[in-house]
This record gives C-alpha cells, structure tokens and sequence, in this order.
C-alpha cells in the first residue's frame, strides 16, 4: 500500500497467534528500491511479502537494497533469502552484524553466558535451563544472512529523490538504527519508537552496561530532528514525534517508581524483583508465574534494565558477590 509518494508500506505477519505484524517499506528510488526490514522467515511471511509486493506493483526482483533497522528475526529474518533470490545489498550497523553469528548460527557460547548471567540474577536451578533456552527457537526465524554492508552514524543511503541519513539509535538493541530523511521529515524507527506502545529494553550479556540508559539518550537525540511522520517497525504511522516521547518517556519513569516500590530498602536479585511486579502480555495483566518461559526471561531482562538504569543514576547500587548480584535502591 502507498502511503505517500514512493513510500510503500506492507504488514508482514508474525509467527504465532495474536502476534500481530511487522512494518516492511519499500522506497521507490530512480534507480532502484530500498526495503526497510524484512519479516520474519516463515513460509507465511515470505508468502505474504511476495503477495502485498505484487498487489503493490512490486517484483522480488525489483529491490536491488535492504536496510536493516536491528538484527531481531521480526526485523532482518528474511533478507538471507531475499539477498539469495535476487541479490539486494544489506545494510546494517556493525554492532548488529558481529552479533548474528553467535545468537543464530553457532549459539552455544551465548548460552553458557546467559545459563551463568541468569543464575547469578537469581534464576533457581529449576527454572534456569528452561529460561536459559527460551529464546533458542528465534534461530528459525532467521535464513541465513552471507554478508551486508556496514553503516555508521552519519552516514547516507542515497535512493534518488531520497536521501536517508543513518541515526545509531541503541536501546531496545544495540546496534539499533533509524532512518530520517530530511526533506521530506520522515523517520523510520524500526523498534526504537512504536505508535502504540514502547519498545522493551532489556539488559543481558551482550547489552551494554545501561541499555535503558542508552534509550532515553537515543529519544533525546531523535527530538532534536525535524519530523513530520514516523514509520515505525509495528502499528501506525504517526505525527507528533515529541508527545510520543513523552509519553514513552512518562511509561518509563512510572515502571522505575513502581520498581523502587517493590525494592523498598531491602537488597534483592532481579528475579524476585521481576516476580513481585504486574506485567501486561498483549495488554493483559498476567502473574509472572503464569508467563510462558520466553516471557519471564523478557521480564528478568526487563527488570535488570531498570536496576542497571537506577545504579548509573546514583538511585541505586550493584553488589558482585561470588556467582551472585544483588542490587539496593535505598536512601
């Protein structure tokens, strides 16, 4: 679907049910098309691609350039295999790249590291190899990507009569980038701001030392440009780029509240932190109990982030103990 001149939109389905989509964009340049993200590599996603592609008037054949926004299955899963078939360019931030390798292809360091992080987090022994695994099954969700082109801050992809401009947006991944075309004032923020909720930040062994920290930096420098609408990775595209800051912003300082709550003046891990606090799936309030694995290790992650954030802000501090952290948050 058109959305503006030479901005096409197509909502690629998610794996699973009440998933919801993900926002792939195709940009029709002079000499070439750039699509922004992917999908996921199911059958059904690449299927639908392909179909929205040509109900648009678009071929596979006809995207001679991928950016990716970050190295999440939703977001590049599928440019392996669009590269494969019709040999696009990727691009993509280093910091991403040098991360597929370990989570996707040879994964077992990356599991020993998270099996150790998330025991010393608090994570019992009986729950520890489920959570440790949880995430394992996303490897299916990526085809195998060979190369990409690395991108910087600063730097531009030139799709005449678009001239994107690379912003390193890190937060909700590390390596995260946004697209911004300044004569037009379009932003394309992959994860880094949604239309109807705010993208999770969490903290784990290949994050840096205060992601949530690194997020609210990245808002602040996304404010600073000028913006008429934003096409994020999932919903709606959107005006009013500086509400919704706000308003991310305001979500943000509310769980810190809430999580300084449940510290009170005791020193405590970040599981029995994350097991006291309400979470919300899919807009419903749901016991950390009753959470799937996959959930309540986004939720130990989630938690570490807010902790991490109040120690870096001097509202908190970090005890390393032998194979044990614990974290206090009192006057």
């Amino acid at each position: 679907m058109e959305l503006f001149k030479g901005i096409n939109q197509i909502k690629v389905p998610l794996p699973g049910e009440n998933r919801g989509n993900v926002n792939v964009y195709i940009i029709e340049g002079a000499s070439g098309n750039l699509m922004i993200d992917t999908g996921w590599n199911t059958t059904e996603s690449f299927n639908t691609l392909a179909q929205e592609m040509k109900a648009s008037g678009f071929a596979m054949k006809d995207i001679t350039h991928i950016a990716i926004t970050h190295a999440h299955p939703d977001h590049f899963g599928l440019a392996g295999k669009i590269v494969e078939l019709v040999g696009a360019k990727v691009f993509m931030s280093d910091i991403e790249y040098n991360l597929i390798d370990s989570r996707y292809t040879h994964p077992e360091d990356l599991l020993s590291q998270m099996s150790t992080f998330l025991a010393a987090n608090g994570v019992p022994d009986w729950e520890l190899k489920m959570l440790t695994e949880a995430s394992l099954n996303l490897r299916n969700g990526v085809y195998k990507l060979a190369k990409a082109e690395m991108l910087k801050p600063g730097d531009r992809i030139a799709m005449d009569p678009f001239q994107f401009q690379v912003v390193l947006t890190p937060g909700h991944a590390r390596g995260h980038l946004c697209l911004y075309e300044p004569n037009k004032q379009y932003l394309f923020t992959g994860d880094q701001i949604l239309a109807e909720t705010a993208p999770i930040i969490t903290y784990h062994p290949q994050s840096s030392e205060n992601p949530l920290g690194d997020y609210i930096t990245s808002l602040n420098t996304l404010e600073g440009l000028n913006v008429r609408f934003v096409f994020p990775g999932h919903g709606s595209v959107f005006s009013g780029l500086g509400a919704k800051i706000d308003d991310i912003l305001h979500l943000h300082k509310d769980r810190i509240m809430k999580i300084q709550q449940v510290m009170g003046v005791e020193t405590r891990n970040a599981y029995d932190v994350a097991k006291a606090l309400p979470w919300l799936i899919d807009g419903e309030p749901v016991n950390y109990d009753k959470l799937e694995p996959i959930d309540k290790k986004q939720c130990v992650l989630e938690t570490l982030a807010y902790l991490q954030y109040l120690v870096a802000e001097n509202k908190g501090k970090k005890m390393n103990e032998t194979e044990k952290v614990t974290y206090w948050s009192g006057e």
